[in-house]
């Protein structure tokens, strides 16, 4: 689909910015927010001042404070950042109705045809953020090609503030420099598997015939690795997503406080929902937990993914971590587990941001 004229736009430190934004004093400062530094939490963002210590999203704020121990932690104000959100999504609808957002800070835009009748998908990506700038005093960069994900690599290229653009004659030049795990999708395990049987870079993948990639990766996997290196990807913007979410869940016959018996439980829950995902060939992003009390008061927890994963040991070991993290202060009638944001395995795409809401 060579025609399709497809930007990624992605805020920069969309959290941070905002704060620093709304307290001109933290201008230069390095700025985390997330979690206190000296309790449990994580980080959900940082500036860039703060990336220079080596800081980054979902990291522990211990560890954030340890690595830069002059930076300013803040809460995250949900509210302020969703109203923001709301102001740059309306930005993109003005410009065309395709548009498909990831979280609050990052959306794909279909412009092939739209409202502002430019034909220059650049001109319009310019447009675009110098009015996010204007109205919200925010930067954000973008990527343009003609597909989501060559845009998406590319809006991530230039940060902060930054634009590439890449017409489809650049595109194989482009993705042939980058190192494997550069592309979106590729976790650590098949990073591993590839660089040990010689491919270090994308221009290596590119070159090797797409038989060898499915013996080493299975023949699905090697295949999307094998389109992905040569920046095919035919996926729409969607701009309704359906969420959907398995779960399973158990009632215990009598209420219980034998940690034991709920954690054993909550496993078995979680095998089973594992056992339908891959069933039905998704992936997700998104891992919540659920439990009821003996006053049949409901309570979760969750965890959001920086990259959709259907593996089993990936997502029990979060279940766990969730699990670790409750503070159980009475017998409990119910345990649960369920998995949402789902999708077919993706060419793929990341977040940019760590929703840490059940742990603050």
């Amino acid at each position: 689909m060579v025609g399709r004229k497809i930007i990624h736009v992605d805020m920069d430190a969309f959290y941070a910015s905002v704060e620093q934004r709304d307290r001109p004093h933290l201008k230069g400062v390095p700025v985390i927010v997330g979690g206190p530094p000296h309790a449990r939490g994580v980080v959900a963002t940082c500036s860039y001042e703060a990336r220079k210590y080596g800081i980054h999203s979902a990291m522990p704020s211990r560890r954030a404070f340890q690595l830069c121990p002059r930076a300013v932690f803040l809460r995250p104000r949900f509210e302020v950042y969703r109203a923001v959100s709301a102001q740059i999504m309306e930005l993109f609808l003005e410009v065309t109705p395709l548009v498909e957002p990831l979280s609050l800070d990052e959306a794909y835009l279909d412009v092939t045809e739209n409202n502002l009748q430019m034909t220059s998908a650049t001109h319009i990506a310019q447009y675009i953020l110098a009015e996010i700038k204007r109205r919200t005093g925010l930067t954000a960069s973008a990527g343009v090609s003609n597909s989501k994900l060559v845009a998406k690599i590319a809006s991530g290229h230039q940060k902060p503030n930054g634009l590439t653009v890449l017409p489809p004659d650049a595109v194989l030049p482009f993705l042939s420099g980058l190192k494997i795990g550069d592309l979106h999708g590729v976790g650590k395990v098949t990073e591993q598997t590839l660089r040990k049987h010689g491919f270090n870079t994308v221009a290596d993948i590119q070159q090797s015939p797409i038989a060898e990639l499915r013996g080493l990766l299975g023949r699905d996997r090697g295949t999307e690795l094998y389109t992905m290196a040569h920046g095919e990807d035919e996926r729409m913007v969607r701009p309704h997503r359906e969420r959907k979410s398995i779960g399973s869940e158990s009632t215990f016959e009598e209420d219980t406080e034998d940690i034991d018996t709920i954690f054993e439980t909550l496993k078995r829950e979680a095998l089973s929902v594992v056992k339908t995902l891959n069933q039905k060939e998704l992936v997700c992003r998104t891992v919540t937990i659920k439990w009821k009390t003996e006053d049949f008061q409901s309570r979760s927890k969750r965890y959001t993914f920086l990259e959709e994963t259907a593996d089993e040991e990936t997502l029990l070991r979060v279940t766990t971590k969730l699990f670790n993290e409750i503070e159980f202060s009475g017998p409990i009638r119910l345990i649960g587990m369920s998995v949402s944001h789902l999708e077919a395995p993706p060419l793929s795409k990341q977040l940019t941001w760590q929703d840490i809401d059940s742990y603050l």
